[in-house]
């Protein structure tokens, strides 16, 4: 007698933990088979996008920083860019040297969240511990340098907000100098592990063809076996300045993208001890009051500085009509900010190309013939933030 090949529908989420947020899988499955997955997301919806056009230029700054909560550095850079294209303004050298730096701890800050998040969802328990070991001490940078340490508000449009307080190079440098040992013992951990090879290797495949066309950038396509690095391909800032190598890997599995993000790591390392060493003298901030308050020391003695910083704060800033689209490198690919301006001090409109809510199209590719178990490691592989998937 025939045995009858029967189907089984399974919800993973929107609460299971290794679904890195409230993100639900809609799995179908023969056996413990994956057949079809199928994403779900909508439950952590913020409006965000449509929200900033309730808020003025400045003050959008605030809110897109609460997208990718562990990137927040990215989308601060993104939409000033955006703005700055807008307005035809041009940060001064320095401002644009230190998003560069800052950019780059942020970048190593939300790997090291990768890594011990992905470790931990796999069983390697200790990973997490030495990961959040060394980004503690980028937060504590990062918290000397604008008072927070996660939703920063650092990079605005013209520049950064402040300058480097004293003793802050001298920390960073120190930081740089026990990286790489650090990332040594992560990789001991795992990287010959044969466990870990066995829940990586070959798991979650995604072939280059598949990954261009879904439109999957960051390191999720540089896993697959495509060089595409907007810091090298389309350089933004001072980019062009500083030696560093894209990480490509060729098998297009979770090990291969477990070992981009890990060579991405001390790439960054190298761009951030450049910019330490090469650090141009003169203002962080144009000097262009027309889109950007005054400095406060001028406030006690300069009435028509103090006009101007009332009217920044409480009416805003106009923007020429027009609208502009800006793109740069962020953790997990390219994040992208586009704007139209109707020339008033609030957005018309303004989209986000958010790379965790593109990336995760990639996941039923991925998944398609993988046992139920394997989920868990795919979706960690894809680094996803669901702050920016439901904005």
């Amino acid at each position: 007698m025939a045995v009858k090949q029967e189907t089984m529908t399974l919800n993973m989420g929107p609460q299971h933990p290794s679904t890195h947020g409230v993100l639900r899988l809609v799995l179908n499955m023969e056996g413990e088979t994956i057949l079809e997955a199928q994403p779900v997301i909508g439950y952590l919806h913020t409006g965000i996008e449509k929200e900033a056009e309730t808020k003025t230029y400045h003050k959008v700054v605030t809110l897109n920083d609460r997208l990718d909560y562990v990137g927040g550095m990215f989308n601060n850079l993104a939409y000033a860019m955006c703005i700055e294209k807008l307005l035809g303004a041009t940060p001064p050298p320095r401002g644009e040297h230190l998003r560069v730096l800052i950019g780059e701890l942020q970048r190593i800050a939300s790997h090291l969240v990768w890594f011990g998040t992905h470790t931990l969802d796999l069983g390697v328990i200790s990973g997490f511990f030495y990961a959040f070991r060394e980004r503690e001490k980028i937060l504590d940078l990062f918290e000397s340098l604008c008072g927070a340490r996660l939703t920063y508000t650092y990079f605005i449009p013209g520049g950064v907000r402040y300058d480097l307080p004293d003793g802050w190079v001298e920390k960073a440098l120190d930081f740089c100098s026990g990286l790489p040992a650090a990332l040594d013992e992560m990789e001991e951990m795992v990287t010959e592990n044969p466990i870990w090879l066995q829940r990586t290797k070959g798991v979650g495949v995604l072939s280059a063809e598949d990954a261009i066309n879904l439109g999957v950038t960051g390191p999720a396509l540089r896993g697959s076996g495509v060089e595409w690095d907007l810091r090298k391909t389309m350089p933004y800032s001072s980019y062009d300045h500083f030696d560093f190598n894209i990480c490509v890997e060729e098998q297009g599995d979770v090990y291969a993208r477990y070992l981009v993000r890990m060579r991405e790591m001390r790439e960054s390392l190298k761009i951030v001890q450049q910019a330490i060493d090469t650090i141009p003298d003169g203002p962080t901030l144009t000097e262009d009051y027309s889109f950007v308050p005054p400095p406060k020391e001028r406030l006690d003695n300069d009435m028509e500085a103090l006009i101007r910083h009332f009217l920044f704060y409480s009416r805003g800033y106009s923007v020429p009509e027009g609208e502009a689209y800006v793109g740069i490198e962020g953790a997990r690919g390219e994040i992208g900010y586009f704007i139209v301006s109707d020339g008033s001090e609030k957005p018309y409109r303004m989209h986000m190309r958010s790379p965790s809510f593109v990336n995760l199209s990639a996941l039923p590719s991925m998944a398609n013939g993988q046992l139920v178990a394997d989920m868990v490691s795919v979706i960690g592989s894809i680094d996803i933030v669901l702050g920016e998937i439901d904005r």
